[in-house]
């Protein structure tokens, strides 16, 4: 597979809608610690490096593309963080609402959920141990 300087590496890059990119831009540097790689004009879209192999673009609204509403949820973005508990913290104090304080589940990951200022949801996950899908009820179908 090529590879291309003008976009993202990552195999699966969301595109989220906000009215305001560059003020989401800033959010998302600030409170979740990602990295603009690539702004494309003043305020129509940026490509944003999440961890070491992940990617996010921020978009403008125009035609269809329109932000999450009020009260209905199409989507959350999972990232892996090495410290879930210190991600949720930042954000946190970057005034990302709380939906979900940090949880330990059965599955063997710590999490939280967090919604950003363009009502976007956001779940932080952290490994705590591995388990096998069958411990909790889960089958595995194929290997990683």
């Amino acid at each position: 597979m090529l590879t291309n300087r003008s976009a993202p590496p990552a195999t699966v890059t969301p595109v989220l809608i906000y009215p305001d990119v560059r003020a989401a831009v800033a959010w998302l540097e600030s409170a979740f610690g990602y990295q603009e790689r690539v702004r494309i004009g003043e305020a129509h879209r940026a490509q944003l490096r999440v961890g070491s192999d992940g990617a996010i673009v921020v978009a403008d609204v125009r035609g269809d593309q329109v932000p999450p509403t009020e009260g209905l949820v199409t989507h959350l973005i999972k990232v892996r963080v090495a410290d879930v508990d210190a991600g949720f913290e930042r954000a946190r104090d970057f005034g990302a609402r709380v939906l979900q304080e940090p949880t330990t589940y059965e599955y063997g990951e710590r999490s939280c959920v967090l919604e950003d200022l363009g009502g976007h949801r956001w779940e932080l996950t952290q490994t705590v141990r591995d388990v096998a899908p069958e411990e909790w009820g889960g089958s595995t179908i194929g290997p990683w």
